[in-house]
């Protein structure tokens, strides 16, 4: 069966966008809410549908697992070696707000581990994307270029770290760290600034799904990082509970974050 190419999935996650796009252009954007009281709005499930339909006719071997999917057993998705994981609307409240820090992600996931992953910001126009053995690009008005994690930490340390979404556990984490500077980004927005050398570290004290970290979790590895829990091993897919552990995204090769737990 053959893999649509990176450059099909980001052209995949173009199209989403502008679904995406099209409501955020209304004067208000209306919202139900979920079990789990996060929102849902037409462009999640615009995104969504459009997604879904596009892998399942390039390739209708592999099962798709949304965040807007209907619950999938767990049974089930043990028997998914590859698979597709999607979210199709990242950071709904951002875009409810009418904020920039949105996104769309695609990942394919091989074996527990993400092979190819795209972050695309339709408000922003840029897209992140990386595959395993092909490296990690940034695409921004037309123009594409390779990214890599920073090879030195900066001075002060650049982290991600968000003052509205904080927790004892991460000020902790925090303040262990020595002098820092504050870096805000939302969505799968955070992992992509420190694929991209722009921040140092990405600590996540907090509640995420595997279709909230995947495409993120590709690109930073394809670009020379790391997205591992708190004891150092990387983040894995398809667990019988698809709650992500704590994490952190790690940059710089130069610094060892696991020191200062």
């Amino acid at each position: 069966m053959q893999i649509p190419s990176l450059k099909e999935i980001v052209a995949l996650s173009h199209r989403a966008g502008a679904c995406v796009m099209a409501v955020y252009a209304e004067a208000q954007i209306d919202a139900t809410y979920k079990a789990d009281n996060s929102p849902l709005t037409r462009a999640d499930l615009a995104s969504h549908h459009l997604i879904v339909a596009a892998l399942q006719a390039a390739t209708p071997d592999l099962p798709v697992l949304s965040e807007e999917s209907e619950d999938v057993p767990c049974a089930t998705r043990q028997a998914w070696r590859r698979f597709w994981l999607i979210d199709p609307l990242d950071g709904t409240k951002e875009f409810i707000k009418k904020s920039a820090d949105f996104t769309v992600n695609i990942a394919l996931i091989d074996d527990g581990h993400p092979v190819i992953g795209v972050v695309f910001a339709p408000a922003l126009g840029v897209t992140y994307y990386g595959a395993v053995g092909q490296g990690a690009f940034k695409e921004i008005d037309g123009v594409t270029h390779p990214i890599h994690v920073a090879e030195t930490p900066s001075a002060p340390l650049k982290v991600v770290a968000s003052r509205s979404h904080g927790s004892e556990a991460l000020e902790t984490f925090l303040s262990r760290l020595g002098p820092i500077e504050r870096v805000s980004r939302g969505s799968s927005l955070k992992c992509c600034l420190v694929a991209e050398g722009a921040a140092d570290l990405y600590p996540r004290l907090g509640p995420t799904m595997e279709w909230d970290t995947a495409a993120g979790q590709c690109v930073v590895e394809a670009a020379g990082g790391r997205v591992t829990d708190m004891d150092g091993h990387p983040l894995r897919y398809n667990k019988p509970n698809l709650l992500n552990p704590w994490f952190v995204v790690d940059g710089s090769v130069d610094f060892s974050w696991m020191k200062h737990r």
